[in-house]
């Protein structure tokens, strides 16, 4: 008799208890480590005021006003007090009270590290030093570490990739549930969708506050999801990214002529000047005849232009109207994720999802502690639903997750064993159990 009412069973109905399948176990497994992922995250996202405060002397020129000293200068005077290094980039200044930085190659760094310099522009006075990791500042590196493995390496990678990986199917699984879950003789109204609702007692009184707040977090918590998977290990690293349009288009920096054996170099102000760029720049040097300069915008804007070192012609330039749309989108998505893509604003919004998801699942771990499952050894885990489905949807359903494997792979391997544990799960309890047990109906 259970087969037979799965089989006949309306495919809306089908559909909302695989919603709930996917929601509230996967959700409840994903949780922790979405917790983790929230408290980092609510910390990284205001690096830069932290930095402003640790790094304060560093970061700041002590009396800005007047004419800035050229950059040249500015390097002379890093190279002189560290005369073992060797030029990596200058970063210029970010604003007018701010110092220049000349990041230099020294001995005794690990890979990818940098003794920065930080050059009164006003004075040449070298206002401190710091090593820092492909132009982030120590605490910079050490909270995006924390918020990306946990300071775990690569156990630690795919932790954060399994929460962000998670994350959508959990929030779509979860609207489908708001708009569908109940059942057709009862559809929730605008205000019931949109108006979190302190009324009623227990489980409902949760679930009116869980369900519209998820639902007023569910766009900023799948661009906040897309924006890390574009930066992860698998899901956004894998491509070749000269090629791969996801990535933003990289200067090819084609050899230019060498004048003479001794062509003289035109410097990094001409060059700066002739780039046309403005804001905050990383120049990086030739690093050998025949090379050019490059210089990358790091705010406002993202243009990069190729210089040649001994006319200043620039070579190439690369600016947004480049690149690909999917490059584009994934660009504002990280931009979106870090809290950079529009200033304080970006952050704060950052910070509110991330404490609104906070809310999210504490409220979902009380939902389901007041469905107590001691109180009966399942009583409280919705019914399996994979074979509620008419074949053809478990075949478009299959397509769809072949193609996340894809491009998500961390979700698909996980998505193996969340499959194999349901199955486990499913032969447990019994095929007259999946009658009994509707609570989340």
């Amino acid at each position: 008799m259970a087969s037979s009412t799965l089989r006949t069973e309306p495919a809306g109905a089908a559909l909302r208890s695989l919603a709930r399948r996917v929601h509230f176990v996967a959700g409840l497994v994903v949780a922790p480590f979405l917790l983790v992922l929230c408290l980092t995250g609510l910390v990284y996202v205001f690096s830069p005021q932290i930095h402003d405060d640790l790094y304060h002397s560093q970061l700041y020129a002590a009396d800005p006003g007047g004419a800035r000293r050229p950059v040249a200068e500015q390097v002379r005077a890093a190279l002189t007090a560290h005369p073992e290094g060797r030029l990596e980039s200058v970063i210029t200044p970010a604003g007018v009270d701010r110092t220049a930085r000349v990041d230099l190659s020294v001995p005794g760094l690990g890979a990818g590290q940098s003794r920065s310099v930080f050059v009164d522009p006003y004075t040449n006075y070298l206002c401190g030093e710091l090593t820092t990791t492909r132009h982030l500042l120590p605490a910079n590196s050490w909270l995006r570490e924390l918020h990306s493995d946990l300071h775990l390496g690569e156990p630690g990678r795919l932790y954060a990739e399994l929460a962000a990986s998670w994350l959508p199917a959990i929030v779509v699984a979860g609207l489908v549930l708001l708009f569908a879950g109940r059942s057709r003789r009862r559809r929730p109204t605008v205000r019931e969708l949109l108006v979190p609702s302190f009324r009623g007692r227990g489980w409902s009184r949760l679930r009116g506050l869980h369900g519209p707040l998820g639902l007023w977090l569910a766009i900023g918590l799948l661009a906040v999801a897309v924006g890390g998977l574009a930066m992860s290990q698998f899901a956004g690293g894998r491509a070749d990214r000269s090629t791969d349009p996801l990535h933003a288009p990289t200067l090819v920096e084609r050899p230019v002529p060498v004048p003479g054996p001794n062509a003289p170099d035109v410097g990094i102000d001409r060059v700066i000047s002739a780039s046309g760029l403005s804001g905050e720049l990383i120049v990086t040097p030739p690093s050998g005849p025949g090379d050019v300069y490059t210089v990358v915008e790091r705010t406002p804007g993202r243009d990069a232009v190729a210089v040649d070192p001994y006319t200043a012609r620039v070579t190439e330039r690369i600016g947004w109207a480049d690149y690909p749309l999917a490059a584009k989108l994934r660009t504002l998505a990280v931009e979106f994720h870090t809290g950079t893509l529009f200033g304080l604003a970006n952050q704060i919004v950052v910070a509110v999802l991330a404490a609104g998801l906070l809310v999210l699942i504490l409220l979902g771990y009380r939902m389901w502690w007041v469905k107590n499952p001691y109180q009966g050894k399942w009583a409280a885990l919705p019914p399996p639903a994979w074979r509620q489905l008419p074949r053809h949807r478990v075949l478009l359903v299959l397509a769809a997750l072949a193609v996340l494997v894809r491009v998500v792979p961390v979700f698909g391997a996980s998505l193996f064993v969340f499959v194999a544990v349901d199955a486990g799960i499913n032969a447990v309890r019994g095929r007259g159990s999946t009658g009994r047990d509707q609570p989340f109906t």
